[in-house]
């Protein structure tokens, strides 16, 4: 819905109408809805240009798990037609071509300040508006933030002891050097989560020698990447908008082929055709192969067994095959998309180090020492440890909400919210796939574009009914977090030790962060609360 530039005045006064903060998918797309809604926007980035995490995540190998013709905005039709893809997965190159073409086409990057970031945001009690303040010395009265900053964005602060010690290179996969020279390295990379395992293979192939240090055994399909041909780009740009209003219907956001068959009462041989059907189609979809494959262990136990055979058959040495074999539940840490991971543990210049039987102890200048005393000398360290998943990024900022309430306060014991979408105690805050939202089970790029539209339809409503701010009310909010956790107990989410339930972040609460109940289940609260006058919340006038 666009509102005309003649909107009805506001009810506080304020240098802009909205701050963005991050300028990845949704921060973009969150400043041309904002502006063509006629309202004043200003967006801070702490990088030096836009992309997000699309900017700093720029290793080797680094690729999306999300076919490239759905990971991109649906709002213009236009775009979708001027665009083209080269291949499935788009790399993280492409990807950032991709965000800069539109931060180009549509003139965003001058509604931003760049190589900046937002230190704090305070919210005005009596004024109801929000100070924003940055790095750079700039603040900002803002009617409302829009935390665009991305549930993975903060990555997690290395506790190995004598890392600092180490006379070698040091590099994240979150943050990569342009510099980096692998050629002829002894290299170590510490992770085996999305980003170790894409970049594995293709640092095997530069450095001398390739030490992968694994906790845990993953998961991991293959992506079967490749060119689109000009015939196939042809069919997408023709059925586009049919296939965005099929994909949006979809549990996670992207189309997939349904089974015609029970799992538990199909011959085993039925079972195994489909599967290998849905192996060969890869990627992230293997966890559509059955719709109820999160939900029951006996059908996660008999796709679970059958990605195990494969990931066995693909290496040679028969005590790696068991090493590399996943023992938690199918899906239960995010399923991974590679390109030969498994097969690189041929060659005899890589090597396994497994730290869950052997733990590192620490590192030295040459490298890193095990419990047993043994050691792995390296030239270069790479970091592939994840990230403080949903609240990291707030949690690093001086957030304070109605009565000074800061959100360390708010989060120290459980991540409340509403709709993974806003924070009672924290008006006119707003997060864009934040804690408790279906974005990282869904495709993240139009669950952005809804959030977003969902924030300025919000808006508008509260200008035309002369209202200032709006929150959630703490009924909803407990309702909606315990509504979250009754999903997610019938899943085998709980089941496994992963960022999806904060076990990566000593200290933190130990919850399901993400809404498990699918797309449309999870946008059906949205339309609720816009079609009813929004009773999960508290509107307030002015004073």
């Amino acid at each position: 819905m666009s509102i005309p530039n003649d909107r009805p005045a506001a009810t506080t006064s304020a240098d802009v109408d909205v701050v963005v903060i991050g300028a990845g998918f949704g921060g973009l797309y969150a400043v041309h809805r904002f502006r063509s809604d006629g309202l004043s926007v200003r967006g801070f980035e702490r990088a030096p240009d836009v992309g997000g995490t699309w900017y700093w995540n720029r290793y080797p190998g680094c690729r999306c798990d999300i076919e490239s013709i759905y990971y991109s905005y649906s709002f213009s039709e236009e775009l979708q037609q001027e665009w083209t893809w080269t291949h499935r997965y788009a790399t993280q190159g492409e990807i950032l071509r991709y965000l800069r073409y539109v931060a180009d086409r549509f003139d965003l990057r001058k509604e931003f300040t760049f190589n900046t970031s937002v230190t704090s945001a305070v919210f005005d009690d009596d004024e109801q508006v929000w100070t924003v303040s940055a790095d750079n010395g700039e603040v900002f009265r803002a009617r409302f933030v829009l935390m665009a900053t991305g549930p993975l964005s903060t990555p997690i602060d290395p506790k190995i002891p004598g890392l600092a010690d180490f006379a070698g290179v040091v590099a994240r996969t979150s943050q990569w050097p342009d510099d980096l020279d692998l050629e002829g390295k002894r290299v170590g990379i510490i992770g085996t989560g999305s980003s170790g395992i894409q970049s594995a293979p293709v640092i095997a192939e530069q450095a001398a020698h390739l030490y992968v240090f694994q906790r845990t055994a993953q998961y991991s399909i293959p992506a079967w990447n490749r060119a689109y041909t000009e015939e196939e780009i042809a069919r997408i740009k023709a059925e586009y908008p049919q296939m965005r209003r099929d994909a949006w219907e979809t549990v996670g956001g992207i189309i997939y082929e349904q089974p015609d068959h029970d799992p538990l009462t199909a011959s085993s041989e039925q079972r195994e055709a489909w599967l290998e059907k849905a192996w060969q189609r890869g990627g992230y979809l293997m966890l559509a192969s059955y719709p109820n494959v999160i939900f029951d262990e006996r059908v996660n136990a008999i796709v679970g067994e059958f990605v195990k055979k494969k990931i066995r058959a693909k290496v040679h040495d028969p005590e790696l095959k068991e090493r590399l074999t996943p023992s938690y539940p199918f899906g239960a840490k995010r399923l991974c998309a590679d390109t030969n991971y498994f097969e690189t543990f041929n060659r005899d210049d890589v090597t396994l180090v497994d730290i869950k039987e052997n733990p590192i102890d620490h590192v030295d200048a040459h490298g890193i020492v095990l419990q047993d005393g043994s050691r792995v000398d390296l030239d270069v360290i790479i970091l592939a440890i994840g990230f403080h998943a949903f609240t990291g990024t707030l949690l690093k900022m001086e957030v304070r909400g109605r009565g000074g309430l800061t959100i360390q306060e708010k989060w120290a014991n459980s991540t409340g919210n509403y709709l993974g979408f806003s924070i009672a105690g924290f008006p006119n805050l707003f997060m864009v796939n934040g804690p408790g939202s279906v974005g990282v089970l869904y495709n993240m790029v139009p669950a952005s574009e809804q959030h977003v539209d969902f924030v300025a339809d919000t808006i508008a409503y509260l200008d035309s009914h002369g209202l200032a701010s709006i929150e959630p009310s703490e009924e909803a909010e407990r309702n909606w977090c315990a509504h979250l956790l009754e999903i997610a107990d019938q899943t085998i989410y709980p089941k496994a030790n992963t960022w999806y339930m904060g076990d990566n972040v000593p200290g933190k609460p130990r919850e399901f962060l993400a809404y498990a109940g699918g797309g449309p289940a999870y946008f059906a609260h949205f339309e609720k609360e816009a079609s009813n006058g929004y009773p999960g919340f508290v509107l307030r006038k002015r004073g």
